[in-house]
């Protein structure tokens, strides 16, 4: 059976030269990095090579990059400290965001934290508007948090219209920028973003590791505490063969991007042309379907009708798609960023999330999409 992996949203597949690389590392480079033996300042020199690597595509300083155990633990890091360190009493986010943001902004909701949510407009982006009307009317110490491309529906937030805003206000600016790491050229050094979330798996890395970036001047206390790893700011062992296969991920995501790019976004209309001229009657969500405005790995369907064996057809021919994140699978939940634009009738129909990588070949999205006519009629 034909295997087609159309879900790279939820994670992507670990390219061979990190795997050689990680498998290298545990085989030379056991050593716990705290140690102040042979071994230990062996694996300590990887793991702060790996940051002053990573630092140096973000253009920033290796101070400012805390690794995590992915963007989740990233999110809450950067949110729970800004609350409890920095004196912000105010979190400007939104009812698009991903759950790692929405459920800890609820939980600080509960600490007497005043929350304010950004309006969706009717196609699925933010209002910026809005934004700016929250900020001008708010005299409390304010975070802004939004994310910089939507895990369900690929929609890119402008940075630039929200840096503007956050200096007119005096506002600090964190953004998950976990569906752009990797996919995206970020420059710390021009984007004035105080904070930023990331994590490996979305970019061909391993799972179970990622990071947090802090501006510098910002203080940091430490969400995890028995040790004084990463600068005092993490507690616990470095996962040091992670780490290094977390940089060379990015460093081969990033060597090549403005031709991967090309490239996604030649697939990914591709796919829009097959799928609308085979399946007339399918709208896409949001603007996933415009190449400028949202990612070139996303694009969200939805058909005409209720298929609820949709995913299930498609999985028993070797697809593998979704229908919303990966994080809510098995939960029974509709997608809380469709609902927050979609009508009610929009609701009852079936979406699926489609998401490529560069590994992603035409001949994947032909199969996908003579696959799909025979489930659709």
């Amino acid at each position: 059976m034909k295997r087609v992996y159309l879900d790279n949203a939820a994670t992507t597949p670990l390219l061979p030269e990190v795997i050689d690389t990680m498998v290298q590392t545990m085989n030379t480079t056991f050593g716990n990095p705290s140690s102040t033996h042979a071994f230990g300042r062996s694996a300590k020199a990887v793991v702060e090579n790996a940051r002053k690597q990573i630092a140096k595509h973000l253009q920033c300083t290796t101070s400012e990059i805390v690794f995590t155990s992915g963007g989740t633990e990233a999110d809450n890091l950067i949110l729970k400290n800004a609350v409890h360190h920095l004196g912000v009493t105010h979190i400007i986010t939104s009812a698009i965001e991903h759950h790692a943001v929405l459920h800890t902004v609820e939980f600080l909701a509960k600490k007497r934290i005043t929350i304010s949510y950004v309006n969706t407009l009717a196609n699925g982006t933010l209002d910026y508007q809005h934004l700016e009307t929250l900020l001008a009317g708010s005299n409390q110490k304010t975070l802004i948090s939004l994310l910089h491309v939507n895990n369900e529906i690929g929609t890119i937030l402008d940075l630039e219209k929200v840096i503007a805003l956050k200096n007119q206000y005096k506002a600090l600016f964190h953004s998950d920028t976990v569906q752009s790491v990797g996919h995206f050229n970020i420059d710390l050094s021009i984007l004035d973003i105080d904070f930023i979330a990331a994590s490996a798996h979305k970019f061909h890395g391993p799972k179970g590791i990622g990071f947090a970036f802090f501006r510098k001047g910002t203080a940091i206390q430490p969400e995890i505490l028995g040790g004084e790893q990463e600068r005092g700011t993490r507690a616990g062992t470095e996962n040091t063969a992670a780490i290094v296969g977390m940089q060379t991920a990015l460093t081969l995501c990033l060597r090549n991007l403005n031709d991967d790019i090309a490239y996604l976004k030649t697939l990914k209309q591709y796919f829009i042309t097959e799928i609308t001229t085979k399946i007339p009657n399918v709208k896409f969500n949001g603007v996933s379907a415009h190449l400028n405005q949202s990612t070139h790995t996303v694009v969200n369907v939805q058909f005409d009708k209720d298929l609820p064996m949709l995913l299930f057809q498609l999985d028993l021919k070797g697809i593998a798609v979704s229908g919303g994140s990966a994080c809510q699978s098995g939960a029974h939940k509709g997608s809380h960023v469709l609902q927050s634009f979609l009508n009610d009738a929009e609701q009852q129909n079936t979406s699926v999330r489609f998401s490529f990588s560069k590994l992603t070949t035409k001949e994947e999205v032909d199969y996908v999409v003579g696959e799909l006519v025979g489930m659709v009629y």
